[in-house]
């Protein structure tokens, strides 16, 4: 069953420029990161530097413009980056990308080599469809805060990602719940790649496409579905 994945008017009146690929999987195989996957992410780290040719992560057009939709709905940038930036500046800081399990470790590759933030679901934890929409600011949002179970709220008008049990990522893309996330008893999941004018969609495209070719590869198998992308113009 295909997974419903909705943009509200607000939305994109607020950035007419987005786009977004989803791929959705089912058959999946998840696991510990291994050294392919590990190797995947150093690579990424490569592509992102030359890419950048010596800049900020923040500094590239197309992080520029995140900064600018965070603004918008009242996110301080510098504070709260989006997850492509973030994950950015780990890459090429001394410490490097995260090692988390397989399939967030492919995810996060195609995010750091593209400079796009993607972010993964575990289809069978998602309660309904998933709707992209500026919050009232009464939503749960489940996390975790000294290993204890917390409830927050969104802040009113923040851009945030939910399905019909609440908030699963807040800030558009910057922190996801641990709800939704995948684990490595994930076999079935949605993927989701997110971009802003000025980058093209044929860029967007291309990466989701690097994307579904590596969930296909490391779950021989599986069943992927790659949607095309869906503008916000």
């Amino acid at each position: 069953m295909t997974l419903s994945l909705t943009v509200s008017d607000e939305v994109r009146a607020l950035a007419p420029g987005f786009t977004h690929v989803a791929i959705e999987a089912h058959g999946l195989t998840n696991g510990p990161s291994t050294a392919e996957s590990s190797a995947l992410l150093d690579d990424a780290a490569r592509r992102l530097a030359v890419r950048l040719d010596g800049r900020a992560p923040h500094e590239d057009p197309h992080m520029a413009a995140w900064r600018e939709a965070y603004t918008a709905f009242g996110s301080k940038p510098s504070r709260t980056r989006n997850s492509a930036e973030a994950l950015a500046k780990r890459a090429l800081a001394d410490g490097g990308l995260p090692r988390i399990n397989l399939l967030v470790d492919l995810y996060n590759a195609i995010s750091v080599a593209h400079l796009i933030p993607v972010g993964g679901e575990d289809v069978d934890r998602i309660q309904g469809g998933m709707r992209l929409v500026r919050a009232t600011g009464d939503e749960d949002f489940v996390t975790m805060a000294g290993g204890e179970e917390v409830v927050e709220h969104p802040d009113a008008g923040e851009v945030v990602w939910r399905d019909d049990a609440g908030v699963t990522c807040r800030r558009w893309n910057w922190r996801q719940g641990p709800r939704t996330r995948l684990t490595e008893e994930t076999v079935s999941g949605i993927f989701l790649l997110e971009s802003l004018a000025p980058m093209p969609v044929a860029e967007v495209a291309a990466a989701g496409t690097e994307l579904a070719e590596l969930l296909q590869k490391f779950s021989p198998g599986a069943r992927v579905e790659l949607r095309a992308p869906e503008s916000a113009s």
